[in-house]
């Protein structure tokens, strides 16, 4: 569902709350790429990953992972490298991380926006959730068995969760969607990042929260339960069509940068 993008500021916070992920994305070598100066670019990159793992036929598989990877190959630390820690792109932990956040923020919104699964349903999105990891490099084994295991797996990577001063500077522009070059009048600017960090800290598991010291409390809680249910209103009363927007068509722009010869990322 389109309005899934709603929550993807979150998504990225709890990606690089991992401080290889985070180190590795704020020092990529990768222009193009890079959220913080293009994040138009970058954001069509990440919903046609999403719309490619969850719905790609295998060709489109292969040919957004030869481009993904060629991207990935210049991401990894050095000499040069501010990073405390190392990071490389083609790690297979780091990897499994981002697909387990990807899985992890899509369970909310469907929450959010459709209502609790049973166990059938929720044991058929986790099952439909592993290419979310395996579309790279992480191979179906790594993937946990069931969803015992992967709550066993993400207890165990929160210990491993931490964002410091600079890794917390980088991305709280993003938490607000604060885009650079563009601002509005004062008090619609203002009004926009409100907006922003409500739903941002709203969808944001308590731990990266804390990790990110963006405030929350009882009274902010129920602004954005109340404001998600309007949201899931509307967006029921949409066509399929629409409520799937943009993911159906970032499939078939993809197609089109491929027999175009465009870049895919």
């Amino acid at each position: 569902m389109g309005v899934a993008l709603l929550a993807g500021p979150a998504n990225v916070i709890m990606q690089l709350a991992q401080p290889a992920v985070g180190y590795g994305v704020m020092e990529s070598r990768v222009e193009s790429g890079r959220v913080d100066r293009h994040p138009v670019k970058r954001a069509r990159t990440t919903f046609t990953y999403l719309a490619v793992a969850t719905n790609g036929t295998d060709e489109q598989k292969a040919s957004f992972r030869r481009a993904v990877n060629r991207a990935h190959a210049q991401v990894y630390s050095n000499e040069d490298s501010k990073s405390p820690v190392a990071y490389n792109a083609f790690d297979k932990d780091l990897q499994l991380w981002v697909g387990a956040c990807l899985y992890k923020g899509g369970v909310d919104v469907y929450r959010t926006f459709i209502g609790e699964m049973d166990d059938e349903t929720a044991d058929r999105h986790y099952c439909e959730g592993m290419p979310l990891a395996t579309t790279l490099q992480v191979p179906e084994e790594m993937w946990p068995q069931d969803r015992v295991a992967f709550e066993r797996y993400w207890n165990e990577s929160l210990e491993k969760v931490h964002i410091d001063d600079a890794v917390r500077e980088y991305l709280y522009p993003i938490a607000i969607n604060r885009l650079r070059g563009m601002r509005l009048p004062g008090p619609l600017q203002r009004r926009h990042e409100d907006f922003w960090q409500l739903v941002t800290t709203g969808f944001l598991p308590q731990r990266f929260r804390d990790e990110m010291r963006l405030p929350w409390n009882p009274q902010r809680q129920q602004r954005f339960d109340r404001l998600m249910a309007a949201l899931r209103t509307g967006n029921n009363v949409l066509p399929s069509f629409a409520r799937r927007l943009p993911f159906n068509v970032l499939l078939k722009d993809l197609d089109w940068r491929v027999r175009t010869g465009r870049p895919l990322v």
